[in-house]
């Protein structure tokens, strides 16, 4: 049978088409009609491929499914004949040659699958017809298209009316032709049917919108230019509509006097610049931040100190100091009509809380909450505000934020204050110092402003890391409160309470989905995060929520998922945090101190031992200048009560070697001078330190025990690697009220005032009060003191 190439076009069943031929191709299907009867079949019909051109037309180029042709009539054309013919059938090509230019094709007829009953196609037939309808209805003069769909009622016939008009790729039509199942076919066309309605749906909208907007633009150009002309047409000295509106404004609102007065002069200003005022989008906006901002105190809240307890106690688990120092605030700020007369400071790790205290706070008083982060800012203009004779020129970042929150007594968290920057545009953390001064705050000067604002009323909060990097004339006008971090026991109640049900709101999963035994919520805390805050703990359980999710969007999971302490390494992988724990061995020349880190506390063992050598002492474990004090200290101690041991222990002919693990991580402070004393005192007379004892202090010269810092996060520390038995100075026994109750009960506290009651305690012996003692300029043994 002869090949008829059919470009970008695909013919579908019961359908007619019309297509070009050449004189010699029209001549010959012009002798097979007139040799057949009328329902024989005279060609075959095949796509080409999408992108081939005549001139590179091969049997490659042909799809091999296509459509039988009996030929109707045919007409003569410039170049051949425009051949009419009437669809017969699908035909698959067996194989396709070529001859004389031509390609003819052995073919093999293509059956339809009939899977569909009469109702269904019915239905497709209905929503076919319908979904046309709709397309058709957003064009206009569409009904001469779609009266002869209505009349037809073969589904076959229709698509063969319709596709060729659909904007669908060509090998998409291909492709629904050569689908056998006549089911699947009919709902395919319906489906590209629905696809065509949507895309033109969404055509006509974004048309619509553009449309719009246009209209909108050319509106209010033709509106602005109307004005210009009616401003021209107006006397200068009456003014605009615009500025006779910011007059009356002023004079409705309650501006205080001087404010009024300077409000006024600046629409006078603008009243007399007339239509070419460069100055006038410069005044406008300054006359929208006067009439903006909050000038007078609205009807005060009583403040319910009550209330305040109850959603501090809801929001936060542990911080009982700090929060009970928050209450004390409110209650003085009860008692003096709310004009606070210190700002708070809230210091401590990251992911401790700070920032949301603040926000507890604010909720506790019902005042508006507002932020502003001022970490890395160096400029003293993003304080107190640009002068207006600057192109661009803003007002500062506290007038910013009273503009925010429209009101003038909001809770004003300054977000990272120990962060501030200083520069050649000057220093913003001395620019902070009018804001947070009581006594000079309700005069707040702004440059953009230019007349003074009162911030008394506002309830200022700021948060920092660290007071070290916070200059100290602002560190003075401020009140210290510090949040050292959260016990074991506190971070499972914030698990509990607070993160979880955050982490499943976050994820879209619910207890019914997704559940953390107590167990592996410890194993977390104390194995996958080492930190003072949550913020960590809080990454690691999203991080397990995110395992779960995926499991139940592939089906793979049983709900409720239960993370446990078998499948935690399958959930969150290997343990992130390597635990120090009390050596099970005693060994001379080794003991166990507490140290204090950022994150919280942990112990370090302080190892000595010595060779033959000449007196030198080394020291390792990148210590810092504090502790290399410190050991120099001790040895001299030593020396000078420990001269004579009964080993025989000879300084002048040994070396001593201190080294503190681990290596690689840098060490400094003074907490370290009694193990160091202690390391040393056990390597020269071989007597070792029970492993379940643990000590902390610093030594002076004459063998006193000094108090030291972060008694807290090192009986914490303790407690958690497996510790009995602390020593630490006398003075700090007052810090062991902040270690929670069930920490204290299960350590011993030996406090200590001298390094004769560490040696007693730690190794069971007696340490003299001194060996010698000066006589003239020579010293003489001194026995029995």
């Amino acid at each position: 049978m002869i090949v008829i190439p059919l470009f970008e076009i695909v013919v579908y069943p019961e359908s007619r088409t019309k297509f070009p031929v050449d004189l010699a191709t029209g001549d010959l299907l012009l002798a097979a009609m007139e040799r057949g009867d009328e329902d024989a079949v005279h060609a075959i019909g095949l796509t080409v491929k999408s992108g081939t051109r005549p001139a590179e037309l091969t049997a490659e180029s042909l799809y091999r499914v296509g459509n039988l042709f009996r030929i109707l009539h045919a007409e003569p054309s410039d170049d051949g004949y425009l051949i009419c013919a009437q669809v017969a059938g699908r035909a698959k090509a067996v194989s396709i040659s070529e001859k004389d230019g031509r390609f003819y094709a052995a073919y093999e007829p293509v059956s339809d699958i009939l899977d569909l009953d009469d109702d269904l196609r019915a239905r497709i037939l209905a929503d076919i017809k319908l979904t046309i309808h709709e397309i058709s209805s957003r064009f206009t003069g569409s009904e001469q298209f779609t009266g002869p769909i209505d009349r037809m009622q073969s589904i076959d016939e229709i698509m063969g009316f319709v596709m060729p008009f659909l904007p669908v790729h060509l090998a998409e039509k291909q492709a629904l032709l050569e689908i056998i199942p006549v089911r699947q076919r009919f709902i395919t066309f319906l489906e590209l049917l629905i696809r065509v309605r949507e895309n033109i749906s969404i055509r006509i909208e974004m048309a619509k919108k553009v449309t719009d907007r246009v209209s909108k633009s050319n509106r209010e150009a033709m509106l602005r230019e109307q004005l210009r002309v009616i401003q021209e047409e107006l006397d200068e000295s009456e003014g605009t509509p615009g500025d006779l509106g910011y007059r009356e404004r002023i004079e409705q609102s309650a501006l205080p006097d001087e404010v009024r007065r300077k409000a006024m002069a600046e629409v006078k200003k603008l009243e007399t610049g007339g239509s070419q005022n460069h100055e006038a989008s410069v005044i406008r906006n300054y006359l929208d931040l006067m009439l903006d901002l909050p000038w007078t105190t609205e009807e005060k809240k009583s403040i319910d100190i009550a209330e305040a307890k109850r959603v501090l106690e809801s929001h936060h688990n542990g911080l009982e100091k700090v929060k009970e120092r928050i209450i004390q605030h409110l209650a003085v700020m009860k008692l003096r009509q709310e004009k606070q007369g210190s700002i708070l400071l809230f210091t401590g790790p990251p992911g401790t809380g700070k920032t949301s205290l603040g926000k507890s706070i604010a909720e506790a008083l019902g005042r508006k909450y507002v932020r502003v982060s001022l970490g890395g800012i160096r400029d003293e203009a993003e304080i107190r505000g640009h002068r207006r004779t600057y192109v661009g020129a803003l007002p500062g970042r506290i007038i910013q934020g009273m503009q925010k929150a429209g009101t003038k007594n909001p809770v004003f968290i300054l977000d990272e204050i120990d962060k501030l920057a200083t520069s050649y545009n000057g220093d913003p953390a001395s620019a902070l110092l009018e804001v947070l001064d009581p006594e000079q705050n309700n005069t707040f000067s702004d440059h953009y402003l230019e007349v003074p604002y009162d911030l008394s009323d506002v309830l200022f909060i700021a948060t920092a890391n660290s007071p070290a990097t916070i200059p100290a004339p602002l560190l003075d006008r401020l009140e210290v409160i510090e949040i050292s971090g959260y016990t074991k026991n506190e971070k499972f109640a914030i698990a509990q309470d607070h993160l979880i049900p955050e982490i499943l709101r976050e994820h879209g999963l619910d207890t019914e989905k997704l559940q953390f035994e107590d167990e592996a919520l410890k194993v977390i805390i104390e194995k996958y995060t080492r930190e003072a805050g949550v913020r960590w703990l809080k990454k690691q359980l999203a991080k397990a929520a995110r395992h779960v999710s995926e499991k139940i969007v592939s089906g793979t999971a049983e709900l409720p998922f239960v993370v446990t302490t078998k499948n935690l390494p399958d959930v969150l992988g290997k343990e992130l945090i390597r635990q120090e724990v009390a050596r099970k061995e005693p060994v001379p020349g080794v003991v166990t101190g507490l140290a204090w880190t950022p994150v919280g506390g942990e112990i370090l063992f302080i190892e000595g031992t010595f060779m033959p050598g000449t007196g030198k002492l080394t020291l390792t474990g990148q210590l810092g200048d504090v502790m290399k004090e410190s050991a120099t200290i001790s040895l001299s101690l030593i020396r000078s009560r420990l001269g004579n041991t009964e080993n025989g222990f000879n300084f002048m002919t040994s070396d001593i070697h201190v080294h503190v693990p681990s290596g690689a991580t840098p060490k400094d402070g003074p907490s370290a001078g009694v193990t160091l004393f202690t390391a040393l005192a056990s390597l020269i007379t071989g007597k070792t330190v029970d492993p379940g004892l643990a000590m902390t202090g610093e030594i002076t010269l004459s063998g006193a025990v000094l108090p030291v810092g972060g008694i807290k996060e090192k009986i914490l520390a303790a407690h958690r690697a497996g510790i009995r038995k602390v020593i630490l100075p006398k003075e700090n026994e007052r810090d062991l009220e902040d270690v929670p109750e069930d920490v204290r009960g299960d350590l011993a506290f030996v406090p200590v005032e001298t390094v004769e009651e560490v040696l007693k305690e730690a190794l069971g012996i007696a340490m003299p009060r001194s060996l010698t003692m000066p006589a003239g300029n020579s010293f003489v043994p001194v026995q029995n003191l």
